[in-house]
């Protein structure tokens, strides 16, 4: 053991906020490692609705710091992520019927002062929430809000008869998962250790350092790591690794939040998102998604425990189809879906009374007692970037000559372009390699940006590529993913770093999976 090099930081965790915190601390010149039991961002961080968004219900729970703060980032995050991040209209249609839920502080309000409203949502009040959602944060990029006819305006033509009038604002769309794997690959070119499908077995606590023994699946090789500071960034499972694998107790605890979608074939043409509001009080989104289909989600339901896989229910499928069917002029069945996912969010523990009611603020715990170790509770995927800061202010304290804040504006790998560049970019893909379909040069800036020239390298053909596996996904593109991406198998490529599980049948998805397992396996010996 005493021949362990020590380092500074080791990361339990390779969701957005270990990976996020890795990057930071690594640019600031700390020595950092980081396990992930899984692949980057299996979890909750490849599961959510994908969108940098300020939060508009969360006005009703009177959040103003929190939204504030992810309205603010919104922009830096857009800036420096323009390939898998960007700008998306949102269109709230508005009727009289509209509800709150009846547990937000808001409600509980207007139903003090304004009886007679009996729940309602009125347009004042929708109107009141986005002026402070267009005035809480900086806005350079994103147009602010207007208001829409929807007798006149494409947007009304899927819906039905009686929304005649809508409310449109400003979000942002993000690649979720492929944003993990690039924060990831960042901190690793600032020189942290990334270990992926290694399961943190143990960590021992001494006066000064941790000892922590890990176990790498694909190998089954058992190792012993030393560390001056320890993160526990384990998401659903922080509980459990501040309990079972670390051996502390500890009064914070989190909730888990089950958020379920659906993806059906496309229902309408434009490129905006529409934001429903339910009789219930509850809101859902309607996206366009990858092209030629439509994203509805998500619910909100109390999860027994991380290691119960979470699925979008039966339940919770109907749900939604019948949810967005008030809405649609043709309605929804589940015959219509064609894909379900489902992650757990772990929501810090406030005790509200309901999984919808609960804070979606983070909160970072920094125990000195012995070696110092940091618990990271909550968060969203808006604010990773800015969690980071604040953990790594928490980190200072241990080593208190850190250089300040700086990632704010630095790109990410693929990025270092404008906001504005990609329609360029696409063209200029298209034109040096010919044998590019519009669609697949589109595809290829949207996942790498201006990496997508390294991925292609030098062919001339799509011959040059290697086997065709279909929807456009090649050989060289698997290869560079194996070697650039930590992808491992099937699922990381089909679903994580790219959806284009969707494109393909099960043969070909069995076709993908033992290309990359196999070449998986010449790694790991």
């Amino acid at each position: 053991m005493t021949d362990t090099p020590v380092t500074d930081l080791f990361i339990i965790g390779g969701g957005i906020n270990g990976c996020g915190i890795a990057r930071d601390a690594a640019g600031r010149g700390l020595s950092v490692t980081l396990a992930e039991m899984k692949d980057l961002g299996w979890a909750t961080s490849s599961a959510s609705t994908k969108l940098f968004h300020g939060g508009l219900r969360y006005l009703e729970y009177f959040e103003f710091r929190l939204v504030r703060e992810a309205l603010i980032e919104r922009e830096v995050l857009l800036k420096a992520m323009p390939h898998i991040s960007w700008p998306m209209r949102f269109v709230l249609p508005f009727h009289k019927d509209m509800r709150f839920d009846s547990e937000t502080p808001t409600s509980k309000l207007l139903t003090t002062v304004m009886p007679w409203m009996k729940g309602r949502r009125p347009a004042w009040l929708i109107r009141l929430g986005l002026f402070l959602y267009d005035s809480l944060g900086k806005r350079g990029i994103l147009p602010g809000t207007a208001k829409l006819d929807l007798t006149r305006d494409p947007a009304g033509k899927p819906l039905k008869d009686k929304f005649k009038t809508a409310f449109e604002y400003s979000d942002c769309w993000i690649e979720d998962a492929r944003l993990v794997v690039l924060n990831a690959r960042d901190a690793q070119a600032r020189g942290a250790e990334i270990l992926t499908r290694t399961e943190v077995l143990s960590a021992q606590r001494h006066a000064n350092h941790w000892v922590v023994r890990t176990k790498d699946h694909a190998t089954g090789e058992e190792q012993e790591h030393r560390a001056r500071m320890l993160v526990n960034a384990g998401g659903p499972w922080v509980a459990d690794v501040l309990r079972q694998k670390l051996g502390q107790n500890s009064r914070e605890n989190v909730r888990l939040v089950r958020g379920s979608h659906i993806v059906v074939p496309k229902l309408f043409d434009h490129g905006r998102c529409y934001f429903f509001q339910g009789t219930d009080g509850r809101i859902i989104f309607a996206i366009p998604y990858e092209g030629d289909f439509t994203l509805i989600g998500t619910t909100d339901a109390d999860h027994p425990d991380p290691d119960t896989s979470p699925q979008c229910t039966e339940t919770e499928q109907d749900y939604l189809v019948d949810f967005a069917s008030q809405y649609f002029e043709q309605p929804l069945s589940r015959e219509d879906i064609v894909w379900t996912y489902s992650g757990v969010r772990p929501l810090y523990d406030d005790g509200a009374s309901s999984a919808t009611a609960a804070t979606r603020e983070y909160v970072l715990t920094l125990d000195q007692t012995q070696a110092p170790l940091l618990n990271v509770f909550g968060g969203k995927i808006t604010t990773y970037r800015k969690l980071a800061e604040a953990a790594l202010a928490k980190i200072g304290e241990v080593f208190p000559q850190l250089p300040a804040d700086w990632t704010a504006g630095v790109s990410l790998p693929g990025g270092a372009f404008g906001v504005a560049e990609v329609e360029t970019l696409k063209a200029r893909l298209a034109t040096e390699y010919p044998f590019l379909a519009p669609h697949w040069a589109a595809r290829l800036i949207r996942a790498y940006g201006l990496e997508a020239w390294e991925v292609l390298g030098d062919a001339k053909s799509a011959a040059d590529l290697g086997q065709d596996f279909g929807a456009t996904i090649t050989a060289r593109e698997l290869d560079w993913a194996i070697a650039r991406e930590w992808v491992r198998a099937g699922d990381d490529y089909l679903w994580r770093r790219t959806k284009l599980g969707l494109r393909l049948d099960e043969d070909q998805r069995a076709a993908v999976d033992a290309y990359i397992s196999e070449k998986a396996v010449r790694l790991a010996a």
